[in-house]
């Protein structure tokens, strides 16, 4: 099976794991990849559900790691494949100054992204008229595995850890949406500021589109490499079904952001997270991104998994079929406009790991 119908078919059906403690600890909860494990396959180091309800009945069963480490992956009990598992980042073991375990603050993903939710709240999150239906942003919280505010000074301090001890390669800051104004820019921009004074690593912020777009320039002046604007959905209908309060943000206004955005970060260092299989065709996906690539944005395109505790979770994710007919075009797309995911600086698109789409580009 080719590697990238095998991603595909992994991230849709999700795995079960005979050894649930080889690799990295997975994620339950917070935002994103949640409830997911990373495994490296052919090379290529991917996130793929382990804790949904699809991967609990998922016809792919991930062995017991052997001796040297590697994994074989049965299909219906036949042998299909192999996977390795990234090991625990060094840095995990270490805290804070005020004492806060570096864990707490940013995350490894993939196999060297750091990957930080600076705000982990959103005025979004505790309305049920307003929350975006598959957001698991305030479960980590809840949990006690992250803080609410990671600081400044946290995250400096986190990142230059990573980078000396892990060889981390780049960073993601997200954050919940804390007002209706700048809608994060400005937390971003201070986190962004502390991370560089300390360590020389690319950052990519991603944020709701600000109400100004004199903040782009803000994020960049801050230390910000690359942006990511998240549509997650397409079209009106599905946007005001899924995500009720971040539907307000029209596509207008991202499409507004995006000219403002490009022409300051550069052409492929503005992306869009799109969620496939949330109610979007293919069709509608590939007019999207069509329209986006035409002005110097990178749409990653993933497949939408369905986390526990959240009111989709029994959603079902898209099939290897529905993912295989939106990347294989998408990538053509891309490679007819130059634009590569090797080329980000940082963030999710250049990462690749939810996605099989960097592996079509190949």
């Amino acid at each position: 099976m080719p590697t990238e119908h095998l991603i595909n078919a992994l991230q849709s059906y999700g795995v079960r794991l005979a050894d649930t403690r080889a690799g990295v600890a997975s994620r339950r909860g917070g935002a994103g990849p949640s409830d997911h494990k990373a495994m490296t396959i052919a090379g290529r180091t991917v996130m793929v559900p382990v804790h949904t309800v699809g991967a609990f009945d998922s016809p792919y069963l991930v062995r017991r790691p052997d001796a040297d480490g590697s994994s074989l992956i049965e299909h219906d009990g036949t042998v299909i494949g192999r996977v390795t598992f990234p090991g625990k980042p060094r840095f995990y073991g270490l805290q804070t100054l005020d004492g806060v375990p570096y864990s707490k603050i940013a995350v490894l993903h993939g196999r060297d992204v750091l990957a930080t939710t600076v705000l982990q709240t959103c005025i979004r999150y505790q309305s049920r008229t307003k929350t975006c239906r598959f957001c698991s942003i305030g479960q980590s919280l809840a949990a006690g595995r992250t803080v609410a505010h990671k600081t400044p000074q946290q995250l400096a301090e986190v990142a230059r850890a990573a980078v000396l001890l892990d060889g981390v390669k780049h960073m993601v800051m997200t954050t919940g949406t804390p007002n209706a104004t700048d809608r994060g820019a400005a937390v971003l921009c201070e986190s962004a500021f502390a991370v560089k004074a300390a360590v020389d690593l690319p950052i990519q912020a991603q944020c709701e589109p600000p109400d100004d777009d004199r903040w782009f320039a803000r994020l960049k002046a801050s230390g910000v490499d690359a942006l990511g604007l998240h549509l997650e959905a397409v079209t009106p209908e599905v946007r005001a079904r899924i995500m009720p309060g971040k539907a307000s943000v029209s596509l207008d206004r991202y499409f507004d952001a995006f000219a403002a955005a490009v022409p300051v970060f550069g052409k492929g260092q503005v992306s869009t997270y799109i969620l496939a299989g949330l109610g979007d065709t293919t069709e509608a996906i590939l007019a999207m991104a069509e329209r986006l690539i035409g002005m110097g944005v990178y749409p990653f395109v993933v497949p939408f998994v369905p986390i526990s505790g959240t009111p989709l979770e029994d959603h079902p994710a898209p099939s290897p079929d529905m993912m295989h007919s939106v990347l294989d075009p998408l990538s053509r797309m891309l490679a007819a406009a130059g634009l590569r995911s090797t080329d980000i600086k940082a963030g999710c698109g250049r990462c690749g790991a939810c996605s099989a789409l960097s592996t079509y580009e190949r």
